[in-house]
Formats: structure tokens, C-alpha cells, sequence
């Protein structure tokens, strides 16, 4: 890990150039001045201040097998600098906490449920968490493990955690927005000797901080917000407890779900504007959402930001920032359908946290226990007032077409 910490192997990893100045990214500093100088090195003369991505499959290893860099698939210089900027957005009061980067969202979903949980064990997941996380089940149960199910809403989990190995929360779920307790449901799992795992995605660790709240594991798709142009795919995982992360670390090295080094300079590069996309962001979602309470075709109207939403209160007491999603609901499929093809500056695709606005009508996919005419919006950092305009100008054009 580039922030110093001990491998499996007994050995630290990540060379000088992954170790940041303890300067401006640490201490009592602001979001935006710790996401521009995060995994960054100090300065050096005639030296970049994001050194490029290192393409290397193997290193020059004289001697033992060990070192910092030993091979392509167990490390590499620029996972190093992205994984300790992760870490301080993370955990920024924790020098303890570590990070690793994977291939996408499910790489690091994937790693945190297949390494922790065995045959004979309990997990508890989401029922109306991301679709792919719940497709994990299935393969779960043909290990051996027992799944159990509940919604977000409510910590309707609490019920199920007695005797589970790992709990898996998502808040806000995706697509719904629900809102659960991440305190509560943490200290309910440790009391009964069960791990917790948060996935983070939509919130980002801008806008909550899972360990704080007390979780094992922080799991985010790096894809949406993070990196926040649309361009790339990687995911990671945080945790506080070096066991845990030796742990995860050993299954990306044994199943290869390494990011590119490519993808993982990329997401570095746009962590020093990840403070003001997130902020413009959740501004640009709350002025939607306001305005679309006053359309009558609109109904289920979801924004945790949103004073009028069931989960407001929850959201305020553990979130900072209430994230770019929107969802709201449309008479039926066709009404959708017109809506999302009326809008001039948003395109219609399957993911949220860009900086340009996207929506989709969830239900396309199957999955999702939401309505035919559901539509999941991801504002992106265009002028609020263009926003709302087109999407206006969207809805008015499908309902003309009624």
C-alpha cells in the first residue's frame, strides 16, 4: 500500500514516490484542499506533481523476492499514490487506514463478500441494494452460505444479523435513496461478532464516512463520483484493521482484479476537483428535486437532501453532502420513455456521478422492485436553472405525447 503499511508478506509496500507530505492533505484541512493534494508526493524539483502511470508487469527483483515491488499483479507505484489519497478521503484522522484499488465497482464488492464469508456462514445484505451486489447471492448460497435479505428502510436488517459472519449495507440504496442507521446496525453487528461493510458509491467519502460510523469496511464503485467523467471503471475498498485488508488484499492477487494503471492515475488525476463536483452536484440535485415537486405527473419523488424526504433526518445526522441522484417516478413505461427521449442536454445511460447529467428508466433492466415509469436522474455540474429547464421542457414534451 503506498501509505507504508504491512502486507501479507511482512513487508511494506510502495515506493518513496507513494508516501505524501504530511502537509496540506493532512490535519484540520477542507474537503476540496485534501482531495488536490491527497497520494500526491512532496514537491521536488522539475518533478510533476502527480507522477504518470507506471505500465510494468514486472520490476528488476535481484536477489529475494522481496522489496516494495516484486510483481505487476501484487502492486504497482500508481495504485500506491491513488490508494493513499482514497485512504485520507476516507478515514483523513486514521493514518491507519488502508485502501485497495480494483478493476471496478464489483471487483471490490466482490472481494469483501467472497473473502470474508465461507461455507457454514451467514451473510445479510440489502434486498434493494445495487442489483449486481445482489446477484452475488446465488453464488453465495452455491458456497454453502446462508443469505439473508431486508430492505434499507427502517434498519429492517436488525432482525437478521444474530449469527451472521458479514453485514452488507448500502445508504443510500440504489436506485431507491433509502436511508438505514449505519451506527446503529454496526454496533448491533459487532455485539453479536459479525463484520459490516458499507458500500459507499453513492454517497462518497465526501458526503459520509462509513468507519467513522463505525463499519469494517468502506466498498465504493470508483466509476460514478470518484472519478466523475464517465471514462474509466475501477473500484476500491478501505478498512482500519491490517488483518482485514491483508485479507483482501490476497484475494485480488489470487482472482487478478487489478485496476489498470491507466485508469487508476486517471481517477488520482480527478480526485483535485472531486470536492467542487460533489458540491455542485448536490446543490444542482437538491434545486431538482424542488422543482420537481411542483410537477403533478411527478410522484415518489426521492432526494435525501430534500427537507419533505422520509430520510432526511437520518440522512443530515450521518451525511455531509446528499450525492447527484434524484429518482422520481412517471405514470407508466411510454411516459418515461417519451421523457428521457425529450431531453436535449442529459443522455440517457445506466450509471450516475458524472459531471454531465444522466437518467435512465431503472426498470429497463429488470431487478429493481421499483415502478415501469421509475427514472433514476444523476444531475451532473451543468447551471441548475438548464437543468431544471430541460427537464422541464422533457416533461412537458411527454405529456403532450400522451
Amino acid at each position: 500500500m503506498g501509505d507504508g503499511h504491512s502486507r501479507e508478506d511482512g513487508h511494506t509496500a510502495g515506493g518513496p514516490a507513494a508516501h505524501p507530505a504530511a502537509g496540506p492533505a493532512g490535519g484540520d484541512v477542507g474537503d476540496s484542499t485534501r482531495s488536490v493534494h491527497a497520494g500526491r508526493p512532496p514537491a521536488r524539483a522539475y518533478e510533476p506533481s502527480l507522477p504518470g502511470p507506471v505500465f510494468v508487469s514486472h520490476y528488476h527483483l535481484p536477489g529475494e523476492p522481496v522489496g516494495p515491488y516484486t510483481y505487476g499483479r501484487d502492486d504497482n507505484p500508481t495504485w500506491d499514490g491513488l490508494e493513499s489519497a482514497i485512504a485520507q478521503l476516507e478515514a483523513p484522522d486514521d493514518p491507519d487506514a488502508s485502501t485497495l484499488a480494483f478493476a471496478s465497482g464489483m471487483g471490490a464488492v466482490s472481494a469483501v463478500l467472497l473473502s470474508q464469508v465461507s461455507s457454514g456462514d451467514a451473510v445479510v445484505l440489502p434486498s434493494d441494494c445495487y442489483q449486481t451486489t445482489r446477484a452475488l447471492a446465488d453464488r453465495l448460497r452455491s458456497y454453502g452460505v446462508e443469505v439473508r435479505m431486508a430492505p434499507t428502510a427502517g434498519d429492517a436488517q436488525l432482525p437478521l444479523i444474530d449469527g451472521a459472519r458479514l453485514v452488507w449495507l448500502e445508504s443510500p440504496s440504489n436506485p431507491d435513496l433509502d436511508v438505514c442507521d449505519i451506527r446503529r446496525l454496526a454496533d448491533a453487528a459487532h455485539a453479536a461478532g459479525a463484520l459490516v461493510a458499507v458500500d459507499n458509491t453513492l454517497a462518497t467519502p465526501l458526503g459520509q464516512r462509513p468507519l467513522a460510523l463505525g463499519a469494517d469496511f468502506s466498498v465504493s464503485s470508483g466509476t460514478k463520483a470518484l472519478s466523475g467523467h464517465g471514462d474509466l471503471l475501477i473500484g476500491y475498498v478501505t478498512t482500519r484493521d491490517p488483518e482485514l485488508a491483508a485479507s483482501v488484499r490476497l484475494w485480488r492477487k489470487t482472482i487478478g482484479a487489478i485496476p489498470g494503471p491507466m485508469e487508476a492515475w486517471l481517477a488520482h488525476r480527478s480526485l483535485a476537483t472531486f470536492a467542487l463536483r460533489v458540491d455542485r452536484q448536490a446543490e444542482n440535485a437538491l434545486a431538482l428535486a424542488e422543482a420537481l415537486r411542483e410537477r403533478p405527473e411527478v410522484s415518489e419523488l426521492r432526494y435525501p437532501g430534500l427537507p419533505t424526504d422520509p430520510s432526511h433526518a437520518l440522512a443530515s445526522a450521518q451525511m455531509r453532502r446528499f450525492g447527484s441522484v434524484v429518482s422520481f417516478t412517471l405514470p407508466d413505461q411510454a411516459y418515461a420513455e417519451r421523457f428521457l427521449g425529450a431531453l436535449r442536454m442529459t443522455a440517457e445511460a445506466t450509471s450516475f456521478g458524472s459531471v454531465q447529467c444522466t437518467a435512465e428508466r431503472r426498470a429497463r433492466w429488470g431487478g429493481d422492485a421499483v415502478a415501469p415509469g421509475f427514472v433514476r436522474f444523476s444531475v451532473g455540474v451543468e447551471d441548475a436553472r438548464d437543468i431544471v429547464a430541460d427537464v422541464f421542457q422533457a416533461l412537458d414534451a411527454a405529456a403532450a405525447g400522451e
